[in-house]
């Protein structure tokens, strides 16, 4: 079988089997090779990985994978890729197709079963839609991996990378970046993807962290903090969090704790770095 990766190939394989673009499965399949090799070189697959892709489409990138890595595990929820995939995929036997959806897939037990229990890695052209649902079940969940490498949205790769004071800074960078160190790779425009999606996108990994860079006493604690100071954004961080009933917090306790943090009271969430979220939720608790 030969690569998929060319406008020419993945049309024809498309008309083979007649094969409509489904918009809520976010179909965009790459055919750009260079891309393609960018992703993996910046993955460093090995034949000592084992590979979880999450939404193979016609098996485009699969192949490459299945070149280079000891195994790949391809998850594709579109059950009518599903004769295309054992086409395309026909000359590799080290891959192996299931047709899942990757957040009511128990990862862990997979990675169990699949590869003892070993740590792997990711690698994706991800479903904008869900994009940011897919990176939180990877990283809250006891899932052991080296690496995540994904195609995301621009915007959503600029999220997950910058820090504070940023008007694309909030709950999506400072959770990502509780777990994993975010590299951005590359940009990819429109013209690598058939059909062309309406956006840049920009290829991100997000090297897993052995240990947090920080430590609050109550990692959920924070979190429900974080989310909370995002929810009032406009809000200065005293009062949205004491607006915030599950937290249950008075005016008077959250600027007690900004004063012991020497911070402004007047200050809004977006201005407060992880460390100083971990801070706060170990005095806030």
């Amino acid at each position: 079988m030969a690569y998929l990766a060319t406008p020419y190939k993945t049309a024809e394989i498309v008309k083979k089997y007649n094969f409509a673009f489904r918009k809520k499965f976010g179909q965009n399949f790459l055919i750009n090779a260079q891309v393609l090799e960018d992703i993996l070189d910046s993955a460093g697959v090995s034949e000592e990985d084992t590979v979880l892709e999450i939404g193979p489409g016609i098996g485009t990138m699969t192949q490459y994978l299945a070149e280079r890595a000891g195994k790949v595990i391809a998850v594709e929820i579109d059950r009518s890729l599903l004769p295309i995939l054992a086409d395309t995929l026909s000359d590799y036997d080290n891959v192996k197709v299931i047709n899942e959806d990757i957040l009511k897939l128990d990862i862990e037990k997979l990675v169990n079963e699949e590869n003892g229990g070993k740590p792997i890695k990711v690698v994706a052209n991800l479903p904008y839609y869900i994009t940011t649902s897919i990176i939180m079940a990877l990283l809250e969940k006891p899932v052991p991996l080296k690496s995540i490498t994904i195609m995301v949205q621009k915007e959503v790769a600029e999220r997950m990378q910058t820090g504070p004071g940023s008007k694309d800074y909030g709950a999506l960078s400072l959770a990502v970046q509780y777990y994993a160190d975010p590299v951005i790779v590359r940009e990819v425009s429109p013209d690598c993807f058939m059909p062309s999606p309406a956006v840049t996108s920009t290829v991100i990994r997000l090297d897993r962290y052995t240990e947090p860079p920080v430590k609050p006493e109550n990692p959920a604690y924070m979190f429900r903090l974080i989310r909370a100071s995002f929810n009032h954004r406009r809000k200065t961080l005293v009062n949205g969090l004491s607006s915030e009933p599950s937290l249950g917090l008075s005016k008077e306790r959250v600027y007690e704790a900004l004063e012991k943090m020497e911070l402004r009271t007047d200050i809004r969430g977006e201005k407060l770095t992880l460390e100083e979220y971990a801070k706060l939720s170990d005095l806030l608790r």
